[in-house]
């Protein structure tokens, strides 16, 4: 497959983009990014993903869509190095904890930081609810607490290798990050797991991110945090 084909529209800020853009990296498969704004709802987007999500992958002259399936599907045609793991038992771990930062911690902490004091200004729907901001603020002292308790048992979160759902977390934690929304104090065992995602040749694109409207703070592509 000619690189030249592979495009990924993506935003910036979105976990499930940055999801997308780590597992590709991590694959050394190049992609020409185009940043998409989704909420905007634009024929020729929903043309290429009728559910209006990012990302959405285009590669070999095929379009796909939904954030794991395209990384299960990178997985199977690109397999090395692998963010899934052979075993079946350890393969549910990394499915079961994908789908805990995509579907819990993105309900209960993403959306309601991100959404409420980013998205809310760039899509225009008014100014932050602090019910929310303050819900999401609670919420991810537990969601940090798990990964404590799931890092003082393994080297990564799933397992003792590197795994789709470190980056599936460092995604999330990533865009709250940018907007200074992580106490990094909190846990020494998770800020030294964020440290070594964060250094990895993978994760240079996202580190790089500018967002128009909100400048990155200091620390954010601080490898020394």
């Amino acid at each position: 497959m000619n690189s030249a084909t592979h495009k990924l529209y993506h935003f910036p800020l979105s976990p499930f983009s940055r999801k997308v853009r780590l597992s590709l990296a991590e694959k050394r498969i190049e992609v020409e990014l185009v940043e998409e704004r989704y909420w905007e709802q634009s024929p020729d987007f929903l043309r290429r993903n009728p559910a209006g999500k990012v990302p959405v992958l285009r590669m070999g002259g095929r379009t796909f869509a939904d954030s794991t399936a395209i990384c299960e599907y990178l997985e199977e045609i690109h397999p090395d190095p692998p963010l899934l793991p052979k075993a079946p038992e350890l393969r549910y771990e990394v499915r079961r904890l994908v789908a805990w930062f995509d579907d819990k911690f993105h309900a209960e902490v993403t959306s309601k930081l991100m959404g409420e004091r980013v998205l809310r200004k760039i899509m225009g729907t008014g100014y932050p609810d602090s019910a929310n901001v303050k819900a999401g603020s609670r919420a991810i002292k537990y969601h940090l607490d798990y990964m404590a308790w799931l890092l003082d048992q393994r080297r990564w979160l799933a397992g003792n290798e590197m795994s789709l759902a470190d980056f599936a977390a460092a995604a999330h934690l990533s865009c709250l990050d940018y907007i200074s929304d992580v106490d990094w104090n909190r846990s020494e065992v998770v800020k030294d797991w964020y440290a070594k995602i964060k250094s990895r040749p993978a994760f240079r694109s996202l580190l790089a991110d500018q967002v128009s409207g909100f400048p990155q703070p200091s620390h954010y592509s601080d490898l020394d945090f």
